[in-house]
């Protein structure tokens, strides 16, 4: 499940509100201040957890509830709405009817920046796109075979040089060829951790680059040293937008969904597992209602239908509408499907 400790402690701190007999200001109080624990127990910045429970509050507290709800509904809603908010409200936006649209990704060591290039790939080229992975990782011995290997399996055209140690100069030497494509996802060197070398080098790429979309790739167990790389990395090269990974395990998660109100731009996607299909666009209104355990059944649709031939559906329905008993190559099938929506904990989490 999607950050299970942040979203079982925040469904805790509702069930209070939902089995108490009234919903006075002791129970606001005490339900702002749990949830606030459990905020910053997801790695979440001290001071927005802070501020969100205060919000919470005063809200709560001060706002009479719309006509039909009653003051328990009131709150669950005011809840939800600030939870949306820190996270950014709505998702954030990629111009794809630019082209063609060039994209960097920038994080450290260990964050994933290279699996999530061909993440990145196939789904935009499940979309259609015309797509281009671009090496300029010069740092880590494996990340050309690496980049090379999974652009080889999502089938998409792959450049890079192998022998060439600054970044700039590869740049330079296939940039000529982007113009063919709608997106080009450049892959950038990481380091253990930040320092001047690494800022040096993101500094120019990115002048070379001049790229539409820089994407900060976090890791979901980053924890508080978010703020401080997010800030980083923002001012060496402008952060347009994050990506955190490793969505899927025991990851707290909170210190890498801060790093939007560092950046002051949006989550735009996220990784929840480890097959190259394991990749989201970031809505804040289904993530947090999956938190809150509301359920995501328009994320559960789309995964519904790109796993299951439309014709193949509609044929074993027709079936189970006649009366007819389904065939074992029919249950094989749908099982099939089933398997590829990925882990059933992650589709049962995704039902309200």
């Amino acid at each position: 499940m999607v950050l299970e400790k942040l979203g079982s402690s925040l469904r805790d701190a509702l069930q209070k509100i939902t089995k108490i007999g009234l919903v006075d200001r002791d129970a606001v109080i005490s339900l702002s201040g749990d949830i606030k624990k459990a905020l910053i127990a997801g790695d979440v910045n001290v001071k927005l957890a802070k501020d969100i429970s205060q919000k919470i509050r005063d809200r709560a507290l001060n706002e009479k509830p719309a006509a039909g709800l009653t003051a328990r509904e009131h709150t669950v809603n005011i809840v939800f709405e600030e939870l949306t908010n820190f996270l950014g409200k709505e998702k954030g936006k990629i111009n794809v009817e630019k082209k063609p649209l060039v994209m960097l990704l920038v994080g450290l060591f260990g964050s994933g920046k290279t699996t999530t290039s061909g993440k990145l790939a196939k789904y935009f080229k499940k979309q259609g796109k015309k797509v281009a992975l671009v090496q300029t990782d010069t740092w880590r011995p494996a990340a050309y075979a690496q980049l090379k290997q999974l652009a080889e399996a999502v089938k998409v055209d792959f450049y890079g040089d192998e022998s060439e140690r600054n970044p700039v100069k590869i740049l330079k030497n296939v940039q000529d060829k982007f113009a063919k494509y709608d997106i080009v996802i450049v892959d950038s060197a990481g380091r253990d951790a930040l320092n001047k070398e690494l800022i040096a080098e993101i500094v120019g790429v990115n002048k070379q680059l001049n790229p539409d979309e820089v994407l900060l790739v976090l890791s979901g167990d980053i924890g508080q040293a978010a703020e401080n790389q997010a800030q980083a990395f923002h001012d060496s090269c402008g952060v347009t937008g994050v990506i955190i990974t490793k969505l899927d395990g025991t990851a707290k998660g909170g210190g890498a969904l801060s790093a939007c109100a560092v950046t002051d731009s949006k989550v735009k996607f996220m990784g929840v597992g480890e097959k190259l299909d394991a990749f989201e666009e970031f809505k804040p209104k289904n993530f947090v209602s999956q938190l809150l355990g509301m359920g995501d059944l328009e994320t559960l649709l789309k995964k519904a239908e790109g796993a299951m031939d439309k014709e193949s559906a509609e044929k074993v329905a027709k079936k189970v509408m006649g009366g007819k008993s389904m065939s074992l190559t029919d249950l094989y099938s749908q099982m099939e499907a089933l398997n590829k929506m990925g882990p059933l904990s992650q589709v049962m989490n995704m039902i309200p």
